[in-house]
């Protein structure tokens, strides 16, 4: 059982066929150690499958190989079998099924299963980003910030925060109330990074009164009367004429449609007035 050789042939890293592998070995009590493996990564040439055969002859060894590339998939296929050497192809034949239960062809990108993740860690870490730096806590995120949005209370900055960070944005939100003066961090950065948040006073009131009732409080509240709003309102225009930055009027639009308009002016693809 010494004797034990296992090359892993990927055309990716090879992580995926060295789990195989000592997952395999594991419930034979064989070390899974540097001399029983042999990692062969990033093949992209016959040449690199003629060197795979050609070491798996000379160390009578065991071949696993997860190539996606359909031409070198093949290939090394057809020489394992002309030579005779074990092996096992580790993605091919599950692939093979769900191209048929699918209909649909795979992308046939090496190392994709990496870039998933680290799409999902860029996810993750967005999502934290904007738990951290929600309601501007801590104004050291601003220069961190993709986005930074700006508004006054009410005016979905928290969800509209949370949605973008599902979409892997990094997202500071800042509200903004007379009685506070935002930092000077916020003047500092690029205006194209901020986005203002503007909404008419009349929808501004009502949900405000409606936040009121559900809290059981009284719809009389100062935080709900216009004379307050138009007060932060005009607070509002006058820090965003400050700062230049681009605004987006939200009375009447849908968190999703709100977040769509921010991801494709963020992308480039569209301009958004003052």
């Amino acid at each position: 059982m010494s004797n034990i050789k296992v090359i892993i042939a990927s055309d990716s890293v090879g992580e995926t066929g060295e789990l195989v592998a000592k997952a395999s070995l594991a419930q034979f009590d064989i070390d899974s150690s540097s001399d029983v493996l042999i990692r062969y990564p990033y093949i992209d040439s016959e040449d690199n499958v003629d060197d795979v055969v050609d070491l798996a002859k000379s160390k009578e060894a065991i071949v696993v190989y997860t190539i996606i590339t359909p031409k070198f998939r093949n290939y090394i296929k057809e020489e394992l079998r002309r030579e005779n050497i074990p092996s096992v192809d580790v993605m091919g034949p599950l692939m093979s099924i769900l191209e048929g239960k699918t209909e649909e062809r795979p992308y046939y990108e090496p190392g994709r299963v990496h870039k998933l993740d680290e799409d999902y860690f860029k996810k993750i870490e967005a999502i934290e980003f904007a738990v951290k730096y929600d309601d501007g806590k801590d104004a050291g995120g601003l220069n961190k910030a993709d986005i930074v949005l700006i508004g006054v209370s009410r005016t979905s900055k928290t969800p509209l925060s949370q949605f973008l960070a599902l979409k892997k944005y990094k997202v500071m939100n800042m509200p903004l109330v007379p009685e506070v003066t935002p930092p000077k961090e916020l003047f500092e950065i690029p205006a194209s990074n901020c986005i203002g948040l503007r909404i008419k006073s009349s929808a501004l009131n009502k949900i405000r009164k409606e936040r009121l009732t559900q809290l059981g409080l009284k719809d009389t509240a100062s935080y709900a009367q216009n004379e307050r709003i138009q007060e932060e309102l005009d607070y509002f225009d006058s820090i965003i004429e400050k700062i230049g930055c681009p605004v987006i009027d939200v009375s009447e639009k849908a968190i999703e449609e709100t977040a769509n308009e921010i991801m494709k002016y963020v992308d480039g693809k569209i301009d958004i007035k003052g």
